[in-house]
């Protein structure tokens, strides 16, 4: 079943959260490219970043609005109508700052739409060893599932370990990497407009 010619051109609102601390890390440069497929769907885009990740507070279930970061963060993904995350592969799961800010969204908990309620999420890791690639792609999943998202059929790991990710220019070095972050943002957009139509 095809979707309607309003949900093919409603332009959904696709949150990009990821990366690490590091500027130019590798998982920020893939939600990056994730971001630039989905504008290309047709989707407006909103990425959160390792430095802006950075400057969230620890989670405290007792300050559910505790910094204007946080604000914003929550405002974002209380409009989204999709989501994306990339985050490292630390020690076998998600890195700290990407938990700590998907812990962080506790603060939507009381919304008529909570967390990722109803919403289509692209979950992206990249890690050193395809052990860590595997396992932290299965801890993602979870905690999405844990938000109510709905992790897209495809989840994409990379690993760096195994040959240089991107090239000079910035892009991609191998085309089935480049297939791979096109297929996960079509996956997120297209489920919103289904949700739209």
């Amino acid at each position: 079943m095809g979707l309607t010619s309003t949900a093919q051109s409603f332009s959904p609102l696709i949150v990009g959260i990821g990366g690490t601390t590091r500027a130019g890390s590798t998982s920020e440069r893939t939600l990056i490219k994730a971001l630039d497929a989905a504008e290309r769907m047709g989707a407006s885009t909103r990425l959160f970043g390792g430095t802006f990740l950075s400057k969230l507070p620890i989670y405290d279930p007792s300050l559910a609005d505790s910094s204007p970061e946080l604000g914003e963060l929550l405002q974002a993904v209380r409009g989204a109508d999709g989501v994306l995350i990339a985050t490292p592969g630390y020690h076998g799961s998600v890195s700290g700052l990407i938990k700590n800010a998907l812990d962080s969204l506790e603060g939507l908990s009381r919304d008529p739409r909570p967390y990722f309620e109803g919403r289509a999420v692209g979950c992206i890791v990249t890690a050193d060893g395809w052990q860590a690639c595997g396992t932290t792609l299965a801890a993602l999943r979870t905690i999405v599932h844990a938000l109510r998202g709905w992790p897209t059929p495809l989840g994409v790991a990379f690993n760096p370990s195994a040959g240089a990710l991107f090239d000079q220019a910035g892009d991609l070095c191998e085309e089935r990497d480049a297939r791979q972050i096109d297929m996960i943002a079509a996956q997120v957009v297209e489920f919103a407009r289904m949700k739209a139509g």
